[in-house]
This record gives C-alpha cells, structure tokens and sequence, in this order.
C-alpha cells in the first residue's frame, strides 16, 4: 500500500510539472519579448482575455478606492499602465486573424468581441474613474508636462465622448450599440475576405494583383469579368453579402451619435480630429474632385484615341468607347506612348528583397536607423515572416521590425502596419520599445506602385519605431486618423530619388536601373493622377456621404450609392476606389468619416517635402532630424498642427499638393 501511494504521488508530482501554463499569463523569456508564436495556442485566447479583464479591472479598482485626491501620479499614470496581459493578446491575436484567418480563429473573435466590448464599456461608464480624470482635468495642470496634458485630454474626452455623462438607460443602449457594432463589423471584414478568396478562385489573381491584371489582360471581355467580380464583393445575394450588415452599422452608427447630440456619425467622429467638422472636409473634397474630375476628362480622351487605333485594325468593334474595365490597360498604353515606359521593363529592378533594402537604405541616410536580420527568433508565420532588430546610431534598441510582405489566402487583401507591442516607459522607469508589423500582398518582383506601398507603411514603421514617448495612448502612430497618414505618404517622396536608386534598384545580374529608366519613372509619376486622384476622393466623398446620415429606414443601398456618385460628378469611365460593400477602411478597419484623411494628410507630407526641395537637397540631414524630433519621435504628444507649425513655421499650403497630382 505505501508503494502505491509512493508512486501515485510521483505521478501526480510529474503530472503537476507538466501542467501546461498559458503563454500570455506569464513573462515572455523570448529574445527582445517578442511573443512566443510558436507555444500559443487557439484555446489560449478565450481564458487569457478573461484574467487580462479581471486583472485590469483589479488595477482600476485600486486606482478608485485611492483615499487620496486625484493627480496625473496616482490615477492617469496607473491607467495608462492597466491591462498588461490584455495588451498582450491584442497584440497577437488581432495581427493573426488579419494574416493568418482560421475557423477556429474566428470562432475565438466571436468569443472575444462582446468579452472586449463589454470590458471597454465598463471603463466607460466607470463614474468613479471618470471623476477622478475630470478632477485633474478641471485642476491646476501647470506641473504636468506637455506629453501628460495631452494624455489627459485624451481620456478625459474619452470619457465625456462615450456618453459617461448620459442617463443610465441610455448608457445601456449604448453598451447594447457598441457590441453590436463590434460584431457586425468584424462580420463585415471576415466576408470581405471571403469574396476576396472566391475572386481569386475564379481567376488565379489575388484582389491586390488586380490593377496589374486590368493593366496587362488584353482580352476585353475577360477585363469586364474581373472588373465585374471585384466590384461586386460582398454583393452577390450569397452568404456574404454585406448590404443588409452595412446597413445595420449605419443605422446603430446613427443612434449612438444621436444618443450623443449630434446630427449624424461624422459630427461625432470628426469633432476631435484635424478637420472638426464635416463641412471642412466636404469643402476640401469637393476642390480636389472638381480638379480630378477635370483632369480625369483629359486621360478619357487621350486613351480614347489609342482605342479608336485598336478600332481601326479591326481589334474592336466601331463605336467602342472606354469603360471602367479599359482604364488601366488603356492609360498603360497611353503612358507607353507619353513615357516609353513599360513597366515589364523596371519589374526587374525592383525586386522585393531589393526595395525592401531601399527603404532601410533611406532610413538610415535620413534618420540613422539601422537594421539587423533576426534569426532563430519566435515568428506567427516562420515560412513568410522576417523579423530585424532596429538601432539607432549610437546602438541603442528602437524596436522589432517584421514584414509579411506575400500573399496567401488566409490574409485579407492591402497593405498595412500594426503594432504588437507599443512603445512606452513604464512604472518602474523601463523604456519599453515597440514591436511594428508591415504586411503586404505583394508579388516578388514590384510594379512603381507596389514600390510605393512599400515604402508607404514603412513610413508607418518608422513613426511606431522612433517615438519617444512616455505614455502608450500617445506613442508612436497614436495620433488623429487625418494626421497619421502623412508620415506614410512623405516616406514615399523618397522611393524614386535616384541617389537612392543607385543603391537598392538592380537586376539579378546586380546591374543598376538606367537613369534613363529612372528618368522615364519620374517623369510619369505625374501621370494618370487624374483617375487615381478621383477614384481616391470619390471613395472619401461616399464614405462622408454615408456617415452623413441621419437615418437609414427605407434605404436602397445601390440607390444611394449611385446618386452620391451622381451628385459628386463621378464621370462613367472610373467607380470610388472602394465601393460600399467591400469599404473594409469604414466598416471594419476604424476608418469611417476618416477616408478623406489620405488626401487631408497629403497636403502636409507634400508641403513638408517641399521644404526639403526648397533647400536645395532632399537629403538635408539637418531638415531630417528636426523631422525626426518633431514629429516621429513625439507621436500625439502634441497638437498636430501645433507640430506642423513648429517644423515648417507656418501654416500647411496645398500648392505641393496640387502639383504634385499634377492637377495645377
């Protein structure tokens, strides 16, 4: 008998070493924290949640039976550091289910989302927290610094603009609004994806190779399919259709910002942001159509005489006029004619790895940067991800940097950049570096607008990497959705400079782009700004149109749709950039009434550009560190034209803008 229980304990104590503990509950023994991908599990989301709640509420409660009067030490400071385990699963799953879509992934979102909602709104609606931000709020704020008075703002008006001072039935309906939401548009997102997949079934080319497929398919009829197919996702009457769920968002949308006091969705929305108020915006959108339009006219004529040629050698039948599934192959031919540039003759210049070399090269001329390849280190996809290490010149860590550049069929279509982990400095005066993710759809060897688009969110990057802030709410990217995509759109001015070039842009034979192929894309980075300028703008003015509203009841979708485009002077020939159903930026991706930001946010990365250009070389390393410390380094640290003024010391002008769409 004691020998059987001498080993019954020594199976149970073996039992109890190999009990498996939860990856997310425990600290990350992993080089640079970044997340142990590899040890986590789908079943390790769900319970990680829950215990992330029960700790951040844990932390809230101490900050609210605080005995002591309210200061930024003993109420903001602890909240910005709460709800560690919860950042951590953010981090994570909220990247996989954008690359790596599974069943049993979506299962969990579906699991999570109300969870996450409801925690959120408990924060919300928290009285005793909120008294206690207002108290600060309402203070003396003279000994805070500038970074903390900003921080304060933010959740005070976090606060006042979640309805904290509403009356408690109406609090609970926008508690009941808010999960809604959060489930609708996650719906949303997921059956984008889907129609995404069918399309990509039906005709071997992802969703983001399809400008590259309408550019290079001579068959017209097979162009119209396509064209067909990809505006028509989530709109097909099947099981991922999105104009009812479309609706419904609209239609909850519309409440809540009524619940709050305002007219519509983009009252509420833009109130906070750059612009403030819809009318600036529309105001500002309807300047750029009218010109685009205009521009759009003259492109329509110019290709309409490369397809009269095409009628005329019988490839055509008499009486053909361009339609929107002839844009991109026609104003490829007119672009050869203007430009002589084929872009089957610079594909092989820009080879991923290549550029990818390109916008480090860029980085560190510009700001000192360094990167160094990671091996060996955790991955969430260790076949399509590499992970580097980033320093600045004195060797100090900025950050982990990963890219995800290739397609596959469980990630949704585009380009973006997220954050695992934000940059801060925390309770015990750590200075905690960001961990940034790029992802693509990209092919291996890249068109001059897919060089772009790297270069694009690795502008991204760079604002996550550089920041120096101390609180998370204001680091890195952290800033108002109409200012936030400068710092993307200026990297960009950089990706066709040919110093640059010469560096990164060459061959398999390790030849070096002619400059007179350099020279041929330079001078048709101006071309065909007409159509993009307007499918762009159209898309923001829908998005402003939609969340406009007031009401949805009785609404056809398509109706609306066509008479928003009827009203802007949306010509035959081009259809938005992104039509209602398969809009992920404003109904699944935070970007609603926050479209028009990429054109808002272009006229400040061009006028920055522009004093770069003014002073006689667009590498001045002088303008590039006070670049740097105005604007990467401090986040939302500050008011974004307060930042704006400070670097070019005055207000944004729209000329560089203007020029440089080539519509002025």
């Amino acid at each position: 008998m004691k020998k059987i229980l001498t080993i019954a304990i020594a199976v149970m104590t073996m039992s109890a070493c190999t009990t498996r503990v939860n990856p997310f509950l425990t600290e990350w023994d992993t080089p640079y924290g970044i997340p142990p991908f590899d040890e986590i599990q789908v079943d390790d989301y769900i319970p990680a949640i829950k215990e992330g709640i029960a700790q951040q509420q844990k932390e809230i409660d101490a900050i609210t039976s605080n005995p002591e009067a309210p200061t930024f030490e003993n109420t903001i400071a602890p909240y910005e550091e709460s709800g560690e385990i919860l950042a951590k699963v953010a981090g994570v799953l909220y990247n996989i289910t954008e690359t790596d879509r599974t069943d049993e992934l979506d299962s969990v979102m579906e699991a999570a989302i109300p969870l996450m909602t409801e925690h959120s709104d408990n924060i919300a609606f928290n009285k005793a927290l909120y008294e206690r931000v207002a108290a600060i709020w309402n203070g003396d704020q003279s000994n805070l610094t500038r970074e903390q008075q900003m921080v304060l703002k933010k959740h005070f008006e976090s606060f006042e603009r979640s309805g904290i001072g509403l009356p408690e039935d109406q609090q609970a309906r926008l508690r009941e609004i808010n999960t809604e939401m959060a489930t609708k548009t996650q719906k949303i997102g997921n059956n984008i994806l889907s129609e995404s997949n069918a399309f990509k079934e039906k005709f071997g080319i992802s969703v983001s190779d399809y400008p590259n497929a309408m550019t290079t398919t001579e068959d017209r009829d097979l162009r119209r399919q396509m064209f067909e197919a990809y505006t028509t996702r989530g709109h097909n009457g099947n099981e991922f259709d999105n104009r009812q769920l479309i609706l419904d968002v609209m239609d909850l949308r519309i409440e809540k910002a009524q619940i709050m006091g305002y007219n519509n969705p983009a009252e509420f929305i833009l109130e906070p942001k750059m612009a403030h108020d819809p009318e600036t915006v529309d105001t500002f959108l309807d300047g750029i159509m009218k010109a685009a339009v205009k521009k759009a006219k003259e492109e329509v004529y110019d290709m309409q005489k490369v397809m009269d040629e095409d009628i005329a050698a019988g490839k055509l039948p008499a009486g053909s006029k361009i339609e929107p599934w002839d844009w991109w192959y026609y104003a490829e031919k007119v672009r050869k004619l203007k430009y002589d540039l084929d872009e089957e003759q610079t594909k092989p210049y820009f080879k991923l790895e290549n550029v990818v070399n390109g916008i480090f090269i860029a980085a560190k001329t510009l700001y000192g940067v360094n990167m160094e390849k990671l091996e060996g280190v955790p991955a969430y996809n260790k076949d399509k991800v590499t992970t580097y290490k980033v320093t600045d010149d004195k060797g100090e860590l900025l950050g982990i940097f990963t890219t995800d550049y290739l397609p596959r069929e469980s990630k949704r279509g585009g380009a973006w950049m997220n954050n695992i982990r934000d940059q801060k400095v925390d309770a015990k005066g750590n200075m905690i570096r960001p961990i940034i993710v790029n992802v693509g759809n990209l092919e291996e060897y890249l068109t001059v607008d897919e060089v772009q688009t790297v270069f694009h969110e690795f502008g991204h990057a760079l604002h996550g990497l550089l920041t120096q802030c101390h609180y998370p709410s204001v680091s890195g990217t952290s800033v108002t959705r109409d200012f936030v995509e400068m710092f993307s759109q200026f990297n960009e001015n950089w990706a066709f400079q040919p110093e640059l070039l010469a560096q990164y842009a060459k061959n398999e034979k390790g030849e070096v782009i002619p400059q007179e192929l350099v020279d041929k894309i330079n001078n048709s980075l101006k071309f065909n700004q007409g159509f993009m300028t307007t499918e762009l703008c159209a898309a923001s003015i829908l998005d402003m149109a939609w969340h406009e509203l007031e009401g949805v009841e009785g609404l056809n979708l398509d109706a609306f749709e066509s008479k928003v485009c009827e009203d802007m002077g949306l010509i035959h020939e081009i259809v938005p950039r992104y039509r209602t159903t398969y809009f992920n930026h404003i109904f699944s991706s935070g970007y609603s009434a926050g479209y028009y930001g990429y054109l808002w946010s272009e006229v400040l990365d061009k006028d920055a550009f522009s004093i770069f250009e003014a002073s006689g070389n667009v590498w001045n390393l002088d303008l590039a560190k006070k670049f740097k410390e105005i604007f990467l380094e401090r986040g939302g640290s500050e008011e974004p034209m307060t930042l704006y003024k400070e670097f070019a010391g005055r207000e944004p002008d729209s000329n560089a803008f203007l020029e440089g769409r080539g519509l002025k």
